[in-house]
């Protein structure tokens, strides 16, 4: 053998080996590469069960709002984000509500309030378009993070839509192994985002026939309320339990003209009835109205969103200003509150809010010309008493009286004739006594019951129910006119809710009497308010005195829990 055969037998040797460790080297590599597939293949599957069931989750509820908590904590889950939202927004790009998972109660209250649409929550609001991100603070439209705001670095943002319009944005931030969202987090995120849009789609249509149930069953309360004779403070009260049930808002308050204005011409309210206690500070409080968003309101007979109302102890941070008009009259102004830093009333809330006011104000017009017809009745009664009186009563009460003076002169008895003088003499005020009554059933129309009724209406609406209420009448109320009546009604009212307003206060008492003057005089034992004469309360009822001419006296002693507020003017 040959050394060149040999040296062959050697490489042949040595080759074998290393091909045998190639073929392994390959054999590992192959299924390495088929491993990571199948797991490929497993990850991808799980994440499409994960996104099935993340559909199925969202789509189960009804009630809107936990469909879109659902919304947010599947879609955190889907992708391991560590935090989430949803924004919803109006068709002005206005954010109405944000649902948000990963912020604790306490570092959300410490931030003080929600996103408002600045930033890349703005960007996707008036771009709806996926937007994905390594790091949000290097995007040119990033704006930065409240105080107290936890940092955000990956980011991932998806439009909801419902029925091709834009609903909201879907957002993710920080997946929980630091990597940043990948484009098949995006596309699972997607397809969640349009199962979303469909499962908001039937809770708004869920919640829109449950609130238009809820609308139907408020409107009709308030009729029968209305029709049954209830008293329209009452009445109002409930208007304004009602809006607030219907919109989830904070408070409300209804407030009405003065006097026999108008509410197109006042150029002040005077509120007349809250709820809740984002409007409490305001009853009795008396609001100008002229070159305002709220005269704008009334003046045009249209509702509209309010940014703030000029009442003094109410923080507003949205409203809804709805006239009460039917026929083109306006009976006053229901407005409807949120705190400052709550979402804002949506589309939903304005257009139904508007059928409801406008429903509450024809009951309130049909009632009130139902109330004049049974005041037309009992004028009419009062005339027809009236005449019986004067042609049959009094006519007996004189042929007595004529009887009993003859048979004086023929008395012979000293006592007995002084006893016929006496009779005589009753019988003579007993007659003077039914021609007032006469006199004030006649004139009933143009002043006692005018007045009298007003002062009622005026006692009934600004005092609670909480407080005893005792009044008083003196005098024939007839001879007051209509000019000094409506003035005696307003400054009832500036006193009545002055006395209201008193902490503690648990009696009102009033007294309204006619000598050679109109004086009215309210007292209450309540503690009186700090700074008083500063008060726009105080002052009006003093121009009040001095348009008529009369005199306004305030007593408090210091530290006593009683006041008297004393109106008096000229007849």
């Amino acid at each position: 053998m040959t050394a060149r055969a040999h040296a062959g037998e050697g490489r042949d040797a040595s080759v074998g080996p290393l091909r045998h460790a190639l073929s392994q080297l390959r054999l590992r590599e192959l299924l390495a590469e088929v491993q990571d597939r199948v797991e490929l293949i497993v990850e991808g599957r799980d994440r499409l069960d994960g996104l099935v069931e993340a559909m199925l989750v969202v789509a189960s509820g009804l009630e809107l709002d936990a469909t879109l908590r659902s919304i947010v904590h599947s879609a955190t889950n889907l992708v391991d984000a560590r935090y989430g939202a949803l924004e919803v927004h109006d068709q002005d790009g206005h954010v109405v509500q944000f649902v948000h998972e990963g912020i604790d109660d306490e570092t959300v209250r410490r931030i003080g309030h929600v996103p408002t649409g600045r930033g890349i929550i703005g960007l996707l609001i008036h771009h709806p378009k996926p937007l994905r991100l390594e790091d949000l603070s290097q995007h040119p439209g990033a704006v930065g993070f409240p105080p107290h705001h936890p940092p955000m670095r990956s980011f991932l943002g998806v439009p909801v839509r419902v029925s091709e319009e834009s609903f909201g944005t879907l957002y993710l931030a920080d997946k929980t192994n630091g990597k940043p969202f990948s484009e098949d987090d995006q596309l699972l995120v997607q397809a969640l985002a349009s199962a979303a849009g469909i499962a908001v789609a039937n809770s708004r249509l869920y919640e829109q026939a449950t609130s238009r149930q809820s609308w139907i069953e408020a409107t009709r309360d308030i009729a029968t309320e209305l029709l049954s004779g209830t008293e329209p403070a009452q009445v109002f009260r409930l208007v304004a339990e009602e809006t607030v049930k219907l919109t989830g808002a904070d408070g409300a308050l209804v407030a009405v003209p003065l006097g026999e204005d108008v509410a197109a011409d006042a150029s002040e309210l005077m509120v007349i009835q809250t709820v809740g206690n984002a409007a409490a500070p305001a009853i009795g409080q008396t609001i100008a109205v002229t070159g305002t968003s709220l005269g704008d309101v009334i003046a045009r007979t249209t509702p509209r969103r309010l940014d703030g109302l000029a009442v003094d102890g109410v923080e507003v941070g949205s409203a809804l200003a709805l006239p009460l008009r039917a026929n083109g009259a306006v009976a006053g102004v229901v407005v409807v509150l949120h705190h400052d830093g709550a979402a804002s009333f949506t589309d939903d809330h304005f257009e139904m809010m508007t059928a409801f006011a406008d429903q509450a104000a024809l009951a309130l017009q049909l009632a009130t010309s139902q109330r004049r017809s049974r005041q037309l009745d009992v004028v009419t009664e009062r005339d027809r008493i009236a005449r019986e009186l004067h042609d049959h009563v009094i006519q007996r009460l004189f042929a007595v009286g004529l009887a009993l003076q003859g048979a004086v002169s023929r008395a012979h008895d000293p006592e007995v004739r002084r006893r016929l003088d006496v009779a005589v003499d009753d019988l003579q005020g007993v007659i003077q006594d039914i021609q007032t009554t006469i006199f004030d059933l006649h004139a009933a129309p143009q002043g006692t019951l005018r007045l009298r009724q007003r002062i009622d209406e005026a006692i009934a609406e600004l005092v609670g129910t909480a407080l005893r209420t005792t009044v008083q009448y003196v005098g024939p109320l007839s001879v007051v006119d209509d000019a000094l009546a409506g003035a005696a009604e307003a400054v009832l009212r500036q006193a009545l809710s002055n006395a209201v307003r008193h902490a503690g206060a648990t009696t009102v008492s009033v007294r309204v009497s006619v000598v050679d003057e109109l004086c009215i005089e309210v007292s209450d034992d309540g503690r009186p308010l700090p700074d008083r004469d500063a008060d726009g309360g105080l002052a009006d009822l003093r121009r009040r005195v001095a348009e008529v001419g009369g005199v306004l006296t305030i007593q408090s002693a210091p530290g006593a829990d009683d006041t008297l507020i004393r109106w008096s003017a000229p007849l």
